[in-house]
């Protein structure tokens, strides 16, 4: 019996094989369609592996429990091959880019992302979707043909054009430089980079809720005033009356998610029907995004992003451990740009040709939190503990 959830590939998706394929062209796989093989790219790059050890949210040596860049990515992974297959979209696809949309995040989340782009304010910008673009089109080195991982159009346009609350690529300075054709493909991008800007939504307001409530930053009195929450709450309250509110999160967030996915799948639905798109280049002309949540739901979200801003993000303990990471950052920086020579090689002969602070800023964007940690105990703490 076929998956109730599950719905054929609309004429609006991107075909298995209908990428406009790669910048530099390669024999087809026999075995895997064009986005497989991004997806084992992705999977296979050290970009990618140091995502385990990059902040979401909550410093990671704190706790082994908290969320990491890595596992962010993974849940969100999960929400866009949910919604690709509920829509008819190309779920592979919507995978793919959500696996890839924050390969190019610094060390210490968006404190680290906040440092670099006011040290490169004056010198080509810095914001994370671009840099992840830059990671998969040029640092990642792994094949001796080319640059970068030559991954499909359809990916790299995703990462370029990815939005969110905290995701602005089309405001920085960092678009110098990225390939026309990518930006130019349309007013929207295809309804899998959608998909992949409301599954990481859809991801960070549920799991950085669960974190918080996990470190102690809020209490359910808390979150009685927060709609989302409160409705998902109450029957599950009403069933375990008793139970901690630890005991009780995960079924709660579990209900506000499909409730959320409920809405943003009706909602979907009825904006491509109301434009009846014929082929994918339909939905990149359409005049608005055609994957989003209802008018009302779009509200009560916002609302509970608010109460995470002021609550969670901005809360004194989280505020502490950002300006000690964009301190680190700072002082790393400034070190690699008074001593160059002390980059390394692959870094360092690449100064001639792209400039100083571009350099410094790839190498710094991506250490992970443990070795720029590291990194700052060498260049300043050097005799510390001998």
């Amino acid at each position: 019996m076929p998956d109730s959830n599950y719905t054929p590939l609309a004429p609006w998706a991107v075909p298995p094989h209908g990428s406009r394929g790669r910048a530099h062209p390669e024999p087809p796989d026999p075995l895997r369609n064009v986005f497989d093989v991004d997806r084992h790219r992705i999977l296979s790059s050290a970009a990618f592996r140091r995502l385990e050890c990059k902040t979401q949210v909550f410093v990671t040596d704190q706790d082994d429990h908290y969320r990491t860049r890595l596992t962010h990515t993974l849940e969100a992974a999960e929400i866009a091959r949910r919604l690709g297959d509920a829509l008819g979209a190309n779920a592979a696809l919507a995978e793919v880019i959500t696996l890839a949309h924050d390969l190019g995040h610094p060390p210490f989340g968006h404190a680290g992302e906040t440092a670099l782009r006011d040290l490169m304010r004056d010198h080509g910008g810095f914001e994370h979707n671009t840099q992840s673009l830059r990671v998969v089109d040029y640092l990642e080195h792994p094949y001796p043909a080319f640059r970068g991982l030559n991954l499909s159009f359809e990916v790299r346009e995703g990462l370029i054009r990815h939005e969110t609350l905290y995701d602005r690529p089309g405001e920085s300075p960092s678009l110098q430089g990225v390939p026309a054709e990518l930006l130019s493909a349309g007013c929207t991008p295809t309804a899998e980079a959608q998909i992949t800007c409301v599954a990481d939504r859809l991801a960070y307001d549920c799991h950085d809720l669960e974190d918080a409530i996990g470190a102690g930053l809020l209490a359910e009195g808390d979150l009685a005033g927060v709609s989302l929450w409160a409705q998902s709450a109450a029957p599950v309250r009403a069933a375990h009356p008793d139970a901690p509110l630890a005991a009780i999160r995960r079924p709660v967030l579990d209900r506000m998610l499909n409730a959320l996915l409920t809405d943003v799948i009706a909602e979907s639905r009825r904006r491509i029907e109301a434009i009846g798109p014929t082929c994918v280049d339909d939905v990149r002309n359409a005049p608005q995004a055609v994957i989003g949540f209802s008018p009302n739901m779009e509200a009560r979200l916002e609302e509970h992003e608010r109460f995470l801003l002021e609550r969670v993000y901005r809360h004194p303990r989280l505020a502490r451990m950002d300006a000690r990471a964009r301190r680190f950052i700072d002082r790393i920086f400034r070190a690699y740009l008074d001593n160059p020579r002390t980059l390394p090689r692959r870094f360092a002969r690449r100064i001639d040709e792209q400039g100083m602070h571009r350099v410094v800023c790839d190498y710094v964007a991506g250490m992970t939190d443990r070795f720029c940690q590291k990194d700052y105990k060498r260049l300043f703490e050097p005799f510390e503990g001998e």
